[in-house]
């Protein structure tokens, strides 16, 4: 994925250097002009340069005569999904990020990006992985690799995808060793901040130790899963069940050999031949509003399941999102064993 900045020019250089900027981007051929601040100020693509040399502007003059202005942008933290969708859906495929000020922090491409979700992701990678030792005794477990690349890094790079650019990494066990891999995110074109779990705080209690959420819905995974989950068609469901907590469920499917009875008062009501039932468990995924985040007490050991068991006892709305793609949960010898298999098959 090419860096955001190959879209940007300064508004003081002249057309022959914005023609080869865009010839360098070839297929995704469209800059966006900045002033000195990076504030955008308008776009340009060879059509723009065409238009105005038919206007008998000269290959000489700065852009700023070329330029289109007021062009379509995404402001951070200020957008919903369906604005997304409808940039989509519209065939807008290079749209610039902005904050507050018109700063561009990103430049979001759907040539190579799924889509651009409004979350934070918390991803949690504090745990010894010790039913993987030896292997975990001098590497923490995300940092293991599959295939080419570590546990971890495909994870965030299907999140990217999606568009999630701000990311918190709960760490503990050998932690010096993710920020080493990761450092600030910069490099990778995401921001990356580091919680420090000082004695661990279960499944999602390092989340209480962070105030300053870019967003108001929050994604918090495991760090040790592989799964192809469409994050997208997750958060949209999310949304339109109204829910406070959404689960990302694996179901299981449980075979009986024998006709099962439904029985009262030792007769015989019903009974099914051989029947199977289906059973969800928690697949160590979730969304979650951050005004739910309140509940979380601080600096204490607190998994998933409290958090779930609080909104179900108090009147917060939990739902589930039963899975349909791949997902592994890399725990024992055995599942990387199994990964190792799987990533020579299945698309990420």
């Amino acid at each position: 994925m090419r860096s955001y900045k190959e879209h940007l020019i300064s508004k003081n250089a002249s057309v022959r250097d914005a023609l080869l900027k865009l010839d360098k981007l070839a297929s995704d051929a469209i800059l966006f002009v900045v002033n000195e601040e990076d504030q955008l100020l308008g776009s340009l693509t060879d059509g723009d340069v065409r238009r105005g040399l038919i206007k008998d502007l000269d290959i000489t003059d700065n852009i700023t005569s070329f330029i289109q202005e007021n062009p379509k942008f995404i402001r951070k933290g200020y957008y919903t999904i369906d604005e997304i969708i409808d940039f989509r859906d519209k065939d807008f495929k290079i749209i610039p990020v902005v904050d507050n000020k018109n700063k561009v922090l990103n430049v979001l491409n759907f040539r190579n990006q799924k889509s651009y979700l409004p979350l934070d992701a918390v991803i949690m990678a504090g745990g010894m992985g010790s039913r993987l030792m030896p292997l975990t005794e001098n590497t923490p477990k995300p940092l293991l690799k599959v295939g080419d690349k570590t546990i971890i890094d495909h994870n965030i790079d299907r999140l990217q995808k999606f568009g999630i650019d701000d990311y918190w990494l709960s760490v503990r066990y050998l932690g010096k060793q993710l920020e080493t891999h990761f450092g600030d995110g910069a490099t990778r074109g995401i921001s990356m901040k580091y919680v420090w779990e000082d004695e661990p705080l279960g499944t999602i209690g390092a989340v209480s130790k962070i105030s300053n959420f870019n967003h108001e819905y929050i994604l918090v995974t495991n760090s040790d899963i592989l799964t192809n989950l469409d994050y997208e068609d997750f958060f949209l469901d999310f949304i339109n069940k109204g829910a406070d907590m959404s689960v990302v469920t694996i179901p299981y499917a449980v075979n009986i050999p024998y006709a099962v009875m439904e029985t009262s008062n030792n007769h015989v009501i019903s009974f099914k031949e051989k029947p199977t039932y289906t059973y969800y468990s928690n697949g160590g995924i979730y969304l979650i509003k951050k005004s739910i985040l309140s509940r979380i007490p601080k600096n204490t050991f607190y998994n998933s399941t409290d958090l779930m068991q609080d909104l179900i006892e108090n009147g917060g709305k939990l739902v589930s999102y039963p899975l349909r793609q791949y997902w592994l949960d890399i725990g024992k010898h055995e599942d990387y064993k199994q990964a190792q298999e799987d990533i020579k098959h299945i698309k990420f």
